[in-house]
């Protein structure tokens, strides 16, 4: 057998997210199918959009929930806390079937704009949102579209978080310095991204699907030589409708049939990474920009014309 870079003897480790969203957009919702189809007067509401964003929470969870449980699959749920606030029990339920819940803003809008305080209790309504509604004390973050700010990183230090996974530079996890003290990143992931590839790229079922399968054999034919983690991004109301859940079905599948494969949470990689005895480590970019914003000023960049 080959030698395992996990110390529990894994080949490959696959990390599944599944952001609970739906139903903490803005008023008029970022997105979803009729972007550009139909420009409506934004001073008038959009019930047909927010009915597609409901579906999130009414069906698109409790039928991706069925598929983890069909495979034995643990994930990590990143949660908006305005999204937990409107539908608690779900939030409750996806704990309940032993998967993790982390942090994802308290309410689904940009914070790279905000304040050293304000960013603060906006991630600390978060936290006090999913422990309301289940118990559990995010550890984990991940913010709006993957952007934060200079302090994001220290915020989250201060309030107890272990880990951080707005970062898509490398395919196995490490750790950065935080004012001295260590934090994991936890790779996410912009092309195994149901709200990219469907949403944005127009990709079909299919198609995902053969990413998905190109994408775990080029791994683990890695995994023979190096660490590698395969991080897969799900949506409520993208990737839980019945095509979508059936196609990705297939991909456990298939992944599932090979040897040294394992499904684990964003929290259980964090442990091994804290624990190992030489981990991997890299620059914490957020102090790079703070370094620079000391010299130079905060600007913003502005377009070429």
């Amino acid at each position: 057998m080959s030698k395992s870079y996990w110390p529990d003897g894994s080949r490959l480790v696959i990390s599944i997210s599944m952001q609970m969203e739906a139903g903490g957009e803005a008023p008029y919702g970022p997105g979803g199918p009729f972007s550009g189809f139909i420009d409506m007067d934004p001073a008038y509401p959009d019930f047909p959009t927010k009915s597609w964003y409901k579906y999130g929470y009414r069906e698109g969870i409790q039928r991706m929930l069925d598929l983890w449980d069909r495979f034995g699959v643990k994930v990590t749920s990143h949660m908006v806390g305005s999204a937990v606030d409107r539908a608690p029990e779900v939030a409750k339920e996806i704990v309940d079937r032993g998967h993790e819940a982390a942090a994802h803003g308290r309410d689904w809008v940009q914070q790279y704009d905000l304040d050293y305080d304000a960013e603060k209790k906006f991630i600390q309504d978060n936290i006090d949102s999913v422990k309301r509604a289940t118990g559990q004390v995010p550890i984990g973050y991940n913010g709006a579209a993957m952007r934060g700010t200079i302090n994001t990183l220290k915020i989250l230090q201060d309030l107890g978080f272990k880990y951080f996974i707005d970062d898509v530079s490398r395919d196995e996890p490490f750790l950065i310095k935080v004012r001295d003290k260590d934090m994991a990143i936890i790779p996410y992931t912009l092309n195994l991204n149901d709200i990219i590839q469907f949403e944005s790229y127009k990709f079909s079922s299919l198609e995902f699907e053969q990413q998905l399968k190109d994408e775990f054999d080029q791994l683990y034919e890695e995994a023979a030589a190096r660490r590698r983690m395969m991080a897969i991004s799900t949506h409520d109301r993208i990737q839980g409708r019945p095509y979508r859940v059936r196609s990705l079905g297939r991909f456990l599948e298939y992944a599932s049939r090979h040897k040294g494969v394992t499904f684990m949470r964003k929290d259980q990689i964090a442990d091994i990474i804290y624990s190992d005895s030489d981990p991997l480590r890299d620059i914490n970019e957020h102090d790079a920009w703070a370094d620079w914003e000391r010299k130079h000023g905060k600007q913003k960049i502005v377009p070429v014309a």
